[in-house]
């Protein structure tokens, strides 16, 4: 619901939104938290967003909806990934991709087969999120 508020601030105001933290959470009846949460998850740099962000009382929430071709965002993801990346993370910067017709469902299921537990179960617990980043990071390269 937050999300959904939050596309509608920027549909009507053409892809640039200032929003007040405190006031959301005040609409949703929730705690500021929850508002952060909801911004680092759905309108992080790599599903297309830039956001500029301001605590305090008169702290605002600025959200610019970026527009990127598919070899942008598929950069902007490989460099979003990091060292490390667990499998919840992977699905859902593939599905971000997805969505963005960035890659195709083909790509993403090769993808998903070859960074899964399943795929990495030779590989020790705590190593597999630093080798699932660099066959995913190799993967997206080879892709665009």
């Amino acid at each position: 619901m937050i999300a959904d508020f939050i596309n509608e601030a920027l549909n009507e105001a053409d892809g640039k939104a200032e929003l007040q933290r405190s006031e959301i959470a005040g609409k949703f009846n929730c705690v500021p938290s929850q508002i952060n949460y909801v911004i680092s998850t759905r309108f992080s740099p790599e599903n297309g967003y830039v956001v500029e962000s301001r605590r305090g009382g008169g702290g605002y929430i600025r959200i610019r909806r970026v527009a990127m071709d598919s070899k942008q965002l598929v950069m902007h993801t490989i460099n979003a990934i990091g060292d490390k990346i667990d499998l919840g993370s992977t699905r859902a910067l593939l599905k971000n991709l997805l969505a963005a017709n960035a890659i195709d469902q083909k790509s993403a299921s090769l993808i998903m087969a070859a960074v899964g537990n399943q795929a990495l179960k030779q590989i020790t617990p705590s190593d597999r999120d630093a080798v699932r980043a660099n066959i995913l990071k190799h993967m997206l390269v080879s892709i665009i």
